[in-house]
């Protein structure tokens, strides 16, 4: 009985941990971004209109196929007046009921319809193209969300790791300053000061702790995991990147912003759009056959030469001339919705070298700033060394210790916020041109 109430203990005391355990999930940026690419309902969404955009294509492509349809009518007819007399012959005795089948069956296809068939097929592939083209930009935009997710929760982590770091040693300093105020080396008024960095310092802490759940809580749904998983994240690679030229990043926007070639492919769609309406001017070739089962006698199943089926084939061509002269303003129309597709492109094409620049000038100035950083981090570790060995001396004030060490703190923060923002600023100008995995 002892014994079982002591595994009974046991397993209650491990149970929290075996809980905890199965909510937390370790994830490098790249397994982040695959996991939040899984799961991306937008994503999905992208594909249903890929498979539809299949479908539609499918369905135009069937429409080049020749049509068929077949009929069987039943007629049976009444006749109360049946005898029927014209002028002064003979009266024709009709019957007083009369039964009929009449069956018909017809194959057509299209042999030339000026090319509108096919310009449609061109057209729905190239829309096709930009459903793809959709699904790609929703999938770099979906990685970026990720990237940029991921670096807030792995800032927040470092300032807190810094800020945990500041409260072990201030409470160091706070015992240092109560056993100098019991030897009466300092008064009470440094020691109440410690005590209040501790708080301010603990307050932070708080809130640094609130982001963290805030941030943590939209990662996962971000990622599709459950709400109360706690992500632990591996620190990504700050290595600072060597940027190219601002041109070079410009001409890879301009070949692999999806945007761009949607409007290319917009373009493409707006030409067939405009042949197709010229075809409008063109005349159309059909062929056709029909079959006709013809069967007055009343019986479903007819008595021999009680029945006829004939068989024709022809051939038609038709031409609605009236286009000649009521199409050129349809084709006009379709030539200023072509030319707004090209403006569309240059004006987009203007904004995206403006984002690049700024991005690019970003990058630029997040690397500046680790640079000023970890020299001001030089400084003032200098500066906190000295002011420590001051306030033991009984040289220098609390205020001016606590000071010099909030410096540090706050000097070492920045720096591991910089080289996240320096990280995150590279990928905003991948994005930029088009292409995160670059």
């Amino acid at each position: 009985m002892i014994r079982n109430r002591i595994t009974l203990s046991f397993l209650t005391f491990l149970l929290p941990g075996m809980i905890y355990a199965q909510d937390l999930r370790k994830l490098t940026l790249p397994e982040a971004i695959a996991l939040g690419i899984e799961n991306s309902k937008n994503l999905k969404l992208s594909q249903n209109k890929i498979d539809e955009a299949v479908a539609r294509l499918a369905t135009v492509k069937d429409n080049a196929l020749p049509t068929a349809k077949a009929s069987f009518l039943y007629n049976h007819a009444e006749i109360p007046t049946n005898k029927l007399s014209i002028g002064g012959a003979d009266p024709i005795n009709l019957p007083k009921r009369a039964d009929a089948f009449v069956g018909t069956a017809a194959v057509e296809e299209l042999v030339y319809g000026g090319g509108k068939l096919k310009y449609a097929e061109e057209s729905t592939r190239l829309l096709k193209e930009v459903a793809n083209l959709d699904a790609d930009k929703d999938k770099e935009e979906i990685s970026y969300a990720v990237i940029n997710t991921y670096y807030s929760l792995f800032k927040v982590l470092q300032s807190k790791k810094v800020v945990n770091q500041n409260l072990e040693s201030i409470a160091s300093q706070l015992k240092q300053a109560q056993r100098f105020f019991e030897q009466g080396v300092v008064t009470k008024n440094d020691v109440l000061r410690f005590q209040l960095q501790q708080a301010n310092v603990s307050l932070t802490e708080m809130e640094i702790e609130n982001n963290r759940k805030i941030i943590n809580y939209n990662l996962d749904i971000l990622l599709g995991l459950n709400d109360n998983t706690q992500i632990e994240i591996s620190e990504p690679d700050n290595a600072l990147k060597t940027a190219g030229t601002l041109s070079s990043y410009i001409d890879m926007a301009m070949s692999n912003r999806q945007e761009l070639r949607q409007l290319d492919l917009q373009n493409k769609v707006a030409d067939l759009n405009i042949k197709s309406i010229r075809a409008n001017t063109l005349p159309t070739v059909g062929v056709g056959a029909n079959l006709y089962y013809i069967n007055p006698s009343g019986k479903f199943i007819p008595p021999t030469d009680q029945f006829i089926m004939p068989i024709t084939l022809g051939a038609n061509v038709s031409w609605n001339i009236g286009n000649l002269w009521t199409n050129k303003n349809k084709v006009t129309e379709a030539r200023i919705q072509q030319k707004s597709v090209v403006i569309q492109k240059d004006i987009l094409s203007d904004e995206l070298k403006k984002d690049i620049n700024k991005d690019y000038q970003n990058y630029q100035l997040a690397i500046n700033k680790i640079n000023v950083l970890e020299t001001s981090i030089a400084q003032a570790t200098e500066n906190d060394k000295l002011l420590a060995s001051k306030y033991k001396n009984n040289v220098a004030s609390a205020i001016d210790r606590i000071d010099a060490e909030t410096l540090l703190y706050q000097a070492k923060i920045n720096l591991e916020i910089a080289k996240a923002d320096a990280g995150l600023a590279y990928y905003t100008l991948l994005k930029s041109t088009g292409k995160i995995s670059q």
